[in-house]
């Protein structure tokens, strides 16, 4: 069924025309040399993956499918769900609440279907779990996608440009392939740039190869945070992390949307990100995007991760050690407080390596 099913993809690739999906650009037409000063010459780079002593999150293996085929289904997945969103981000917005300030919007649910259709075709016995239509296929299976369609729903409403389509596949629990097209300029200048990475294989933005920076003083870094809706003791302790930091780095950012703030890890343009209560589907592709450019990845304790945590902290890897020296014992005080740090959105009966 997969071989039939990328057969059907590569020929819906093909037919693709080029100002939408032009050779490793992007999904809507603009000016070409705007789009190539998005990935600046100073983080794009061929330099070997720093040393740092967190342990890995990708997958050690794909399984019975290549590296290759996973990838390619992902990034078209990602830029299909994309073009929803393109197609939406310069138009009225429909908008339904979750929570008191928790939204979202038809395009979620639209982008989301688009990108089930793209899985579904060509992984029909996959399983996947979506930011809106949850759960869906076999728990038996050794793959998990997890598909945020639009993260940064807020941001989207307001057209600010912090906002992306994430998708990435865990193999047995742990990521495999990852792609997150951003959506940046504004209004009237929409563009995007996709990032994608597989186990193993590097990390790349609009197909050239990117790095983590090299800073490993916090006081010459940029940092990015994020808060969740629940205003909750997790909340009131980043609250205070937000603080400290601001003090003693050149600033902490809180930009809205957990994907692109991991990219930004991994462009080199932002030195760590952190973040309480996150789920798998703004984790997965990020998180794996950050380690093969160079980086690391811990829980906010400085334990291992997993996509199902509910904290997580990504760096350069050189700054890792230094921002958890403020950030672990703020963590284990929570944990002191009996606040749950158990896995969370795993599927029930879904085995990882953890079981297995």
């Amino acid at each position: 069924m997969a071989s039939a099913a990328l057969f059907t993809l590569s020929s819906r690739l093909s037919q693709i025309s080029p100002t939408i999906f032009p050779t490793r650009t992007r999904i809507f037409p603009f000016n070409a040399r705007s789009s190539i000063t998005l990935c600046t010459k100073a983080i794009i780079s061929g330099l070997p993956n720093q040393k740092h002593p967190y342990p890995k999150v990708g997958a050690h293996s794909t399984g019975s499918i290549p590296a290759s085929q996973l990838i390619q289904v992902v990034e078209f997945a990602a830029k299909t769900g994309a073009e929803v969103v393109m197609e939406a981000v310069n138009k009225p917005r429909s908008i339904t609440y979750k929570g008191l300030t928790d939204l979202v919007t038809d395009t979620d649910k639209n982008s989301e279907a688009a990108i089930l259709d793209v899985v579904k075709e060509n992984f029909g016995d996959h399983l996947i779990l979506g930011e809106e239509g949850g759960i869906i296929g076999d728990t038996a299976s050794d793959y998990l996608w997890c598909i945020d369609p639009l993260d940064g729903t807020t941001n989207f409403a307001h057209c600010y440009p912090s906002f992306a389509v994430s998708v990435g596949v865990l193999f047995r629990g742990k990521p495999v392939a990852a792609s997150v097209v951003e959506f940046v300029g504004g209004p009237m200048c929409w563009n995007t740039r996709t990032f994608s990475a597989t186990a193993g294989g590097g990390a790349f933005c609009n197909g050239q190869k990117v790095h983590v920076s090299q800073t490993d003083q916090v006081e010459r870094s940029l940092l990015v945070t994020g808060f969740g809706y629940e205003h909750d003791e997790a909340w009131a302790t980043n609250i205070e992390l937000f603080k400290e930091f601001t003090d003693v780095s050149r600033g902490v950012r809180r930009l809205g949307a957990a994907a692109v703030d991991m990219c930004h890890v991994a462009l080199g343009i932002v030195e760590a990100y952190w973040e309480y209560r996150l789920k798998p589907w703004d984790m997965a592709a990020g998180v794996l995007i950050v380690e093969e450019a160079g980086g690391a990845v811990t829980c906010m304790d400085g334990g291992k991760f997993s996509v199902f945590d509910r904290s997580v902290l990504v760096s350069n890897g050189a700054l890792h050690g230094k921002l958890l020296e403020r950030i672990a014992p703020a963590t284990e005080k929570l944990k002191g407080k009996n606040i749950n740090f158990s896995l969370w959105y795993k599927p029930e009966n879904y085995l990882t390596e953890l079981e297995l």
